[in-house]
């Protein structure tokens, strides 16, 4: 068992009606064509259902280094999209640059989250350091974040030319010619009708 499901994460699973709605607002926004704007810090990972095979959709913070995509997984094996990438590493990310297909890979080595610590710490230093404590590791300690990665689930996206989940499309652009097709009526009977 990974160590990382023995300690609590730092935010709690999404259950409720209201945390599961929260979870899908960002997957809507980029049907409505707003991956453009929000793809500059978040990602939408697309990886397969390891139990029905279809398309399963994230939105989760992300961070380049040395042009790969860096993903921590605050949830670690809680999280679906986490288990679906260990039982499939081949997934299609999103981002302000478009889709592309990707193989995620787990970071382990120690070099490596030697290397990446500070620029994600850069990134995200409030939530990094809750997750770090949630998993009994010091976040002010490099050595003990390297002697503890084995709690860690960070991924290493790269390119890849094997088959993929098909990304997400923007099929709801039509919503922005109504929404000011509404606006612009509401404006016109204002004008005829002013109380």
């Amino acid at each position: 068992m990974n160590s990382c499901t023995e300690m609590s994460p730092p935010f709690p699973y999404p259950q409720g009606m209201l945390l599961k709605l929260a979870r899908r607002v960002p997957i809507l926004a980029w049907r409505m064509g707003l991956g453009r704007v929000l793809g500059h810090v978040l990602a939408l990972i697309t990886t397969t259902d390891c139990e029905s095979g279809r398309p399963h959709r994230v939105v989760t913070r992300y961070f380049t280094y040395r042009g790969k995509l860096i993903v921590p997984c605050g949830l670690g094996e809680r999280s679906d999209w986490y288990r679906n990438v260990m039982a499939n590493p081949r997934v299609t990310v999103q981002t302000w640059q478009g889709a592309e297909a990707m193989r995620a890979e787990v970071i382990t080595e120690a070099e490596e989250i030697r290397a990446l610590y500070p620029v994600a710490m850069r990134c995200n230093p409030g939530t990094l350091a809750a997750y770090l404590r949630s998993l009994g590791i010091d976040p002010d300690d490099i050595e003990d974040v390297i002697a503890k990665r084995a709690r860690l689930a960070c991924f290493r996206f790269e390119p890849t030319e094997e088959l993929t989940p098909p990304p997400l499309m923007a099929d709801l652009l039509w919503v922005w010619p109504v929404m000011l097709g509404l606006a612009l009526i509401g404006a016109w009977l204002r004008q005829r009708h002013p109380r």
